[in-house]
């Protein structure tokens, strides 16, 4: 009962308080009120569509985000970039499906490319076997590895298109200073300050 009577008080002092709250005196009711002319407003530097359209571009054509950011640079870094699993995954594919072609005709009773005219082989069976299994994981890490390079390069156009729109004036640069303590000049202290202006 106590612990309720007190819940109750609280509600009530939290609901008096917002009755009671200031109203803002500066706020002015304007009606009616037409412009003569063309308002000029100033634009700033900060663009909202530009970190979109960077992804966007990156997802149509990888590298393309990277040259709307005029960081021209990096378009070659990632088509090499992206080149690499491509390349690593046609080779694996390829060999994937000799060896899976050679395992399927020897286990037709069928010749393939591993054995001889005498009948004798230069891969087992079992060698044919796990040759595919290895074969087929880095062709699947290959893809892998190229979807995770085309997602991160949307990503880093995007960001990078962000980090563009940044004021990066001498008012914001970190300046180190030393000072010393005048109380306690004996023993010298070592410290960080922080110190920006807006």
């Amino acid at each position: 009962m106590f612990f309720k009577k007190h819940i109750c008080f609280l509600l009530f002092v939290f609901f008096i308080t917002t009755l009671f709250s200031q109203k803002d005196s500066t706020a002015v009711k304007v009606k009616d009120l037409k412009i003569d002319g063309k308002l000029n407003i100033p634009q700033g530097i900060y663009d909202p569509l530009k970190p979109s359209k960077a992804a966007f571009y990156s997802a149509i054509f990888p590298g393309l985000g990277q040259i709307y950011n005029k960081k021209y640079w990096k378009a070659p870094i990632v088509w090499g970039a992206l080149a690499i699993p491509t390349y690593y995954y046609q080779i694996n594919n390829s060999d994937y499906k000799r060896y899976r072609t050679a395992y399927r005709l020897r286990k037709t009773g069928l010749q393939d490319e591993f054995t001889l005219d005498d009948g004798s082989e230069l891969l087992s069976t079992t060698t044919l076997e796990t040759a595919q299994e290895q074969l087929s994981e880095n062709r699947d890490f290959s893809l892998l590895s190229g979807i995770i390079l085309y997602i991160l390069q949307i990503v880093e156009a995007s960001v990078n298109a962000h980090l563009l729109q940044f004021n990066t004036d001498d008012n914001l640069s970190l300046r180190p200073t030393f000072i010393a303590d005048p109380i306690q000049f004996e023993s010298p202290k070592v410290g960080l300050t922080f110190k920006y202006t807006f």
